[in-house]
């Protein structure tokens, strides 16, 4: 990527006087957020069915770590994560994360392998638990990645979206803001392994908020199928400005939360213009893989994305 496309995002993801560098989350990596809450939560529960605290959670994703390494996996290649089910979906991210590697998410059963350099493809049919099992429970990684280090791509028909650490963290905090949710809060949520907004959502906000996963007793659901949910969530964005006060307006390219109703998520800030809605704020995304891309995206100070191409 040349130095002006970069100075290019660098301005979108700058949000008044408030530059990316002045970084506004705790944590120097999405791994260390799963460290931080066994600082002092280590016996309490993730996950309700099957019982998982944060601990068995981390010592699951550690074992994942050493299996990933043990079939030649290294830092910063790229994965595509298979849909395995709740919660080995989650775990085998945090795995990748944990050694040091880049997550890709995908509608498409297919992925281009063209498009990447180091591309591993894990089959969706095998059983973590029972590949993991005779790995050791603690896992030293030769690389710890950098907040503005890529964590994710989420790989669609149109285009690639190139997520950092930062961009989900950051974007996990500020729905922690927007929904105000408290520690052993019970939530549940219907996304599956596609994109990042499952990330934010199933993997992220659970650790971030100290809540527990629970299907059979949620005290809030987030669903974008169900609108009697909590929490309905929606890519038809162009309603922006017109959202009912418990729908949460997703957009890919602010990595997953746009606004709850009608107030953007922290840290952003959000403009709608000649059928494009312009983007500024500290979720904006890396950029797109192809810098063709991102030459007609990010101009004017921000990042202009076309409203009929936003539900991917």
């Amino acid at each position: 990527m040349n130095s002006s496309i970069e100075k290019k995002i660098y301005l979108a993801r700058s949000i008044g006087n408030v530059e990316p560098i002045e970084y506004m989350v705790p944590y120097p990596n999405t791994i260390a957020l799963l460290e931080g809450q066994n600082i002092k939560y280590s016996k309490q529960l993730l996950y309700e069915k099957p019982e998982i605290t944060n601990i068995d959670f981390f010592n699951l994703v550690q074992q994942t770590a050493n299996w990933l390494e043990s079939i030649n996996i290294h830092p910063k290649e790229e994965v595509a994560l298979p849909d395995l089910g709740s919660p080995q979906s989650e775990i085998l991210l945090y795995g990748i994360w944990h050694l040091g590697a880049v997550a890709i998410l995908s509608k498409s059963k297919k992925i281009d392998k063209k498009i990447f350099t180091r591309l591993h493809i894990i089959e969706p049919d095998i059983d973590l638990f029972d590949i993991i099992h005779p790995f050791p429970k603690k896992f030293i990684p030769r690389y710890k990645a950098l907040l503005d280090d890529e964590a994710l791509i989420n790989y669609t028909d149109n285009s690639n979206i190139r997520l950092s650490h930062y961009n989900l963290l950051v974007n996990t905090n500020g729905l922690k803001k927007l929904l105000k949710i408290n520690r052993g809060v019970r939530i549940a949520c219907d996304l599956e392994p596609l994109d990042s907004s499952w990330t934010v959502f199933k993997v992220l906000l659970p650790l971030y908020c100290g809540a527990i996963y629970s299907d059979s007793n949620p005290d809030i659901t987030i669903s974008s199928k169900d609108t009697t949910a909590t929490y309905f969530l929606r890519k038809d964005i162009d309603k922006y400005g017109n959202l009912k006060n418990n729908h949460i307006g997703i957009c890919l390219e602010n990595t997953a939360v746009l606004c709850l109703g009608n107030e953007p998520i922290h840290l952003t800030e959000i403009e709608k213009e000649n059928g494009f809605l312009k983007l500024n704020g500290h979720s904006v995304m890396m950029g797109y893989t192809d810098n063709l891309i991102n030459e007609r995206a990010f101009k004017k100070n921000g990042l202009w994305v076309k409203l009929n191409n936003i539900n991917h």
